[in-house]
């Protein structure tokens, strides 16, 4: 009876709208040994974020220190500064589509990223994958972040007092000095505790600081004009040394692929961001405007800030904490490193712990639930010391580099499963079989081989590079390779191996 009940609420709900789950099904799943609210759809009533939500949910995330960083690496590949911002918006573009896209199970079905996982890769299947982004990707890009971030909170101290720097003398613990260990320990606190404030402040916080940023950043940008002597200086300048053996063809393909990289974790676990969608059409034409319009300014902010300070004071300036750090008026300094905390911690909570707590969950669903999934993450996140991670200076740009690797292949997978062998269509009730039939027979329970052997597939073309010289290029475009291998031979393999 409630099988028909279900059955016949739903294809009045396909008819109206386009979020496909009732309460009726929750409370069935419930029964069948779901307990934990974190993994159970969300229905229309459970979802609060709008176009205007995701508008601001990626528009400020991406002035983070990391991406100022990357802007300015992208000067020695030879390109001239406008080919440069053309890249990126190209970039931004292709991410904004694969973040959209991939997040039309999420905001359907209203399914979390370990249950779209499930969906793609099988029960046992998708832990594999889920422990490399929720665990491994996320955690390790969290503690980076934030250790950059607490370097800004140094450098703030050090204004305000300057013997802080003096604190400990020469004693160090594991490699970082007490000023900086402090400085990571109260850093890591305020990400904390965001993180475990849950999504509704989360949302609200988000959209005050979004303004905030785009006040401080513009406001640097215009600066950069201004001291670099115009933005025709700015457009005209060239770094001395620079590649000159990179086509530009394939610097612009690197400079996507480095966008796409650096979006790869919260674009393959989309879902958890979708599923608190009001509609699909929501967030797509949200995170394809927060994205788009976002690198559209950014485009302009990084380059008129990196190159008006580095012309301005003589020398390159490709670290904004540098440009930042260098000015004469202390109140400035001390506003902008602020928005730069703000930012970081906003981007650990919403892009790294919530991921992180999500899959903590679905990994042990009966002893963590996202609460202690956020305090657990915080925790590993600290105990990696990122700030070794740090001593070389090469390091965001390998851990980028890796997680395009990695997460490429699971993206193409996931994107092939989705529009062609589901054909946008999910069943719920075998999706959410029962855990306490044990004996059950269900198309989910185990490992979705074809998915493995493409994931990997793609991850050894990606890699390849690193081993063969002559491959090079594939890891140079790790996401792009990783993906386009993935989609492929997934495709391959259903059509001709797939079980009838």
């Amino acid at each position: 009876m409630v099988q028909e009940r279900i059955r016949v609420t739903r294809e009045f709900d396909m008819s109206q709208e386009d979020i496909k789950v009732t309460q009726e099904e929750v409370e069935l799943f419930k029964s069948r040994g779901y307990d934990n609210e974190d993994l159970l759809p969300k229905t229309k009533d459970k979802r609060n974020m709008k176009i205007g939500n995701y508008f601001t949910l990626w528009m400020g995330n991406l002035h983070n220190i990391p991406n100022y960083a990357a802007a300015g690496g992208f000067l020695v590949l030879g390109l001239a500064p406008i080919n440069i911002m053309l890249a990126l918006v190209l970039g931004a573009l292709f991410t904004a589509a694969f973040m959209a896209f991939n997040g039309k199970a999420g905001s359907k079905y209203g399914i979390p990223f370990s249950m779209h996982l499930r969906a793609t890769y099988g029960e046992a299947g998708a832990k594999i994958p889920g422990f490399l982004r929720g665990i491994v990707v996320a955690i390790g890009w969290f503690g980076l972040q934030t250790f950059v971030g607490s370097q800004a909170l140094l450098i703030i101290f050090g204004k305000l007092w300057p013997g802080f720097l003096e604190i400990g003398g020469s004693y160090t613990f594991f490699g970082i000095g007490m000023p900086g260990l402090i400085s990571f320990i109260i850093f890591w606190s305020a990400n904390l505790a965001l993180s475990i404030s849950g999504s509704s402040f989360l949302n609200k916080f988000n959209t005050l600081l979004t303004v905030l940023i785009y006040v401080l950043f513009i406001s640097m940008g215009i600066w950069g004009v201004i001291v670099g002597g115009g933005f025709g200086n700015i457009l005209s300048y060239s770094v001395e040394g620079t590649n000159q053996d990179i086509s530009p063809l394939f610097a612009y393909m690197m400079i996507i692929n480095a966008v796409l990289a650096f979006w790869a974790a919260p674009g393959v676990s989309a879902a958890d961001f979708t599923q608190n969608a009001t509609s699909t059409k929501d967030q797509m034409v949200g995170q394809g405007l927060s994205l788009i319009i976002g690198y559209v300014i950014f485009v302009f902010t990084s380059m008129s800030i990196l190159i008006g300070s580095s012309i301005h004071y003589g020398m390159e300036q490709w670290d904004v904490l540098n440009v930042i750090n260098n000015w004469g008026n202390l109140p400035a300094i001390l506003f902008a490193m602020l928005i730069l905390l703000l930012i970081t911690v906003n981007s650990n909570a919403t892009a790294n712990i919530t991921p992180a707590a999500y899959q903590l969950t679905a990994l042990f669903p009966k002893w963590i639930n996202y609460r202690r999934g956020v305090i657990i993450a915080c925790l590993l996140g600290f105990a990696i010391m990122p700030w070794k991670l740090m001593e070389n200076p090469d390091s965001i740009y390998t851990f980028l580099n890796g997680i395009g690797a990695i997460l490429g292949p699971v993206s193409g997978v996931m994107i092939y499963q989705y529009f062609f062998v589901f054909k946008q269509e999910i069943n719920l009730n075998e999706l959410y079989y029962d855990m306490k039939d044990t004996k059950a027979i269900n198309k989910f329970r185990g490992i979705n081989k074809n998915a493995y052997i493409a994931t990997i597939l793609g991850v050894l073309v990606s890699l390849s590079g690193n081993l063969i010289p002559t491959f090079s290029i594939f890891t140079d475009l790790s996401w792009i390779s990783g993906f386009i291998t993935a989609l492929v031979s997934y495709g391959i393999l259903v059509k001709f191996f797939a079980k009838k």
